[in-house]
């Protein structure tokens, strides 16, 4: 036979315990806030008035049976001192009246010799302390008071109440002395103890009443605290209730509401200020999440159908030829369809190259902005493009300033938008100090381009011009006048808030704003502002907004006959915002329109000092996105070797 051995199941840790633990948390958990506090408000009034009360009552106490104790005392020092009284042999005889105290006198052998001083009765009840036997000391010290209990005798012609049988009842407190007295006829000392006591009724009456004070207080205080603690604590939840409330309106969608404000000095206040810039941020980034999606999916239907267009050419032109070639003359309709064929390839390799230009530029790839720029050749040469692309065409060239007016009368109207002076297509800022309205604007100083150099991408910058130029060209005409300056203004804000700005008016507006406060403070970081004006037809205000959005074309038609992709100007403002600069688009004063870019010029002389940083790849190879082609609407340019063609000393065309 197999012996079996048997074996008691694992109990895992915690056993009961650990399992009725969270039932309890979950207990505790399901109890409202406002419930919790008002119930430890209570239990902490209750224990501290008990607490308080008990302390007074014993405090009481002890204060009385000292009173007691030191009356006892004197008492009976008195009674020793008196010898008269210690010759009698009944002290009720002595004519003494009725009194609260009880004396009994003993001689040397505990005998009784005189009793009954008279104690007080309670409606023919009788009290007085239980002492020892005749002839023996009992428990009582000398000299020490002590609690004894009553001995109660009813007359038996008394009714009695019940308080006066308690009160007879009460313990006694009792001191025994030690007397001594010289008798002059015997010669001799007569010594034994004198026993005095004192009923302990009017001090148990006292604590009575005492008890019965503070617990009727107690009572009082912790209703009326209850009540205060709840009505305080309900206002003070009032805001989490409101908060409360908030929040589920914005759970349910509605990212507008905003917490109510409170004194940013309370708990509730700093917390909703607090939660106040979290919604803002949170609805911020939804809407900019919002928005992302929606450009996606704009961008992925826009980028579908120009793919589409240039695809469905090839096709058709492809389908054409293979059907009339059997035909005479077939070999002039296939050179026909050839060349609509490669322009529309072209067409979609052009596309094809800005979106994955966009597409690097979105990852922060295929731009390196750490190189040294010579922006007074780039813009020249981008000129010079321009010029040679319209040989009619009038180009003014000069540097930006920047005009400050000052008026008397705020309340006047400021200077239209654009005309900072007599000679500045510029951009007008009003701003009020005081009684004294300043405006800021952006005037061209007719001359030479000035030699500006920054710290950037050359390859990309030159991208940025050329794509500028290259939409003057094709949308405003040919002999329509051209401004480009350029020139380093100080403003009083960082790159990277520069960076945030938007493309529009009102981010115009603000860096003109840091560029009043840093030609007043004397401080501010050097930025290069370049301007191409043009007087063309210009773009209304409803599309000057979209203008940098991707495939947006004001004039898709007009779009598609100069060949362009509608995504230009969003590789512009890419760029731009990747040298942490600024760039839009406002209308020029007469028509046409007004480009403005801002980029921060860096460290040039840190490059200077450190060339090797700056050095191209000593094997010879380009970088992939300075390889890449930038396209004008008569062919292709490929860097970062451009032709040149000089215009006049400064390249651009004189001022007639």
């Amino acid at each position: 036979m197999k012996s079996s051995t048997y074996r008691a199941p694992v109990r895992p840790e915690g056993g009961q315990q650990g399992q009725r633990r969270p039932r309890h948390d979950s207990l505790l958990a399901g109890i409202p806030l406002s419930t919790k506090l008002v119930a430890s408000m209570l239990i902490l009034l209750i224990v501290g008035t008990v607490g308080i009360s008990v302390a007074i009552c014993q405090m009481a106490d002890d204060y009385l049976m000292k009173k007691t104790d030191t009356q006892l005392i004197r008492q009976a020092n008195l009674g020793i001192r008196n010898a008269t009284l210690l010759k009698q042999e009944d002290l009720s005889k002595s004519g003494l009246g009725p009194t609260d105290y009880f004396l009994q006198i003993r001689d040397d052998q505990l005998q009784i010799i005189a009793d009954d001083l008279n104690p007080m009765q309670f409606n023919g009840v009788v009290s007085r302390p239980r002492l020892p036997a005749n002839g023996t000391m009992g428990s009582i010290p000398l000299g020490q008071p002590t609690t004894v209990p009553a001995y109660v005798k009813v007359n038996s012609k008394a009714s009695p109440d019940r308080d006066s049988l308690k009160r007879a009842g009460a313990s006694w407190r009792v001191v025994a002395m030690q007397w001594r007295l010289h008798s002059d006829l015997e010669d001799t000392d007569i010594s034994g103890v004198l026993y005095i006591g004192l009923s302990m009724s009017d001090q148990n009456e006292a604590l009575h009443a005492l008890t019965t004070f503070c617990l009727v207080m107690s009572v009082i205080v912790v209703l009326l605290g209850g009540v205060v603690s709840a009505l305080l604590i309900q206002s003070t939840l009032v805001p989490l209730k409101r908060i409360e409330k908030t929040a589920a309106m914005i759970a349910a969608g509605n990212l507008h509401q905003r917490i109510p404000s409170f004194p940013e000095n309370t708990e509730v206040g700093s917390l909703a200020a607090s939660l106040n810039v979290m919604l803002a941020r949170i609805e911020q980034s939804f809407n900019e999440q919002k928005r992302t999606t929606e450009k996606m999916k704009r961008f992925v239907s826009d980028a579908s159908h120009e793919l589409r267009t240039p695809l469905a050419a090839i096709h058709g032109y492809a389908e054409l030829y293979r059907m009339q070639r059997a035909y005479p003359g077939a070999l002039e309709r296939a050179d026909e369809s050839i060349r609509h064929i490669e322009d529309s390839s072209s067409r979609m390799t052009d596309l094809v190259s800005d979106l994955l230009s966009l597409a690097r530029l979105d990852e922060g790839r295929g731009i390196n902005t750490n190189l040294p720029v010579d922006m007074t050749g780039l813009v020249r040469d981008s000129v010079d493009d321009l010029h040679a692309l319209d040989p009619e065409r009038q180009i003014i060239c000069g540097t930006v300033t920047v005009v400050t007016d000052t008026r008397e009368d705020p309340s006047s109207p400021p200077a239209p938008k654009g005309r900072g002076s007599a000679k500045g297509k510029g951009r007008a800022r009003t701003k009020p100090v005081g009684r004294v309205g300043v405006v800021t604007s952006l005037s061209l100083q007719e001359g030479p381009l000035p030699g500006v150099e920054i710290v950037g991408d050359p390859s990309r910058l030159r991208q940025v011009a050329t794509n500028i130029v290259g939409n003057i060209h094709r949308y405003t005409p040919s002999d329509s006048p051209v401004q480009v300056s350029m020139g380093l203004l100080n403003a009083a804000i960082p790159p990277e808030a520069m960076a945030r700005l938007g493309s529009d008016e009102t981010g115009m507006a603000h860096f003109l704003d840091a560029v009043q406060v840093a030609q007043n403070s004397r401080v501010g970081t050097p930025y290069l502002v370049l301007r191409f004006i043009d007087h063309g037809p210009g773009v209304p205000a409803e599309s000057r907004a979209r203008l940098f959005e991707r495939f947006y074309t004001a004039d898709p038609s007009r779009a598609r006959e100069k060949g362009g992709t509608g995504l230009g100007l969003a590789i512009v403002q890419s760029i731009v915002k990747a040298h942490h600069g600024l760039i839009c688009v406002e209308e020029t004063p007469g028509g046409g329109l007004t480009f403005t870019m801002v980029i921060p010029q860096g460290q040039v002389e840190s490059l200077r000092q450190n060339p090797g940083s700056a050095e191209p790849d000593r094997s010879g190879r380009q970088s992939p996105h300075s390889q890449e082609s930038v396209r004008t609407s008569q062919g292709l340019r490929t860097h970062p070797e451009p032709p040149k063609q000089q215009v006049g000393s400064s390249g651009c065309t004189p001022l007639t």
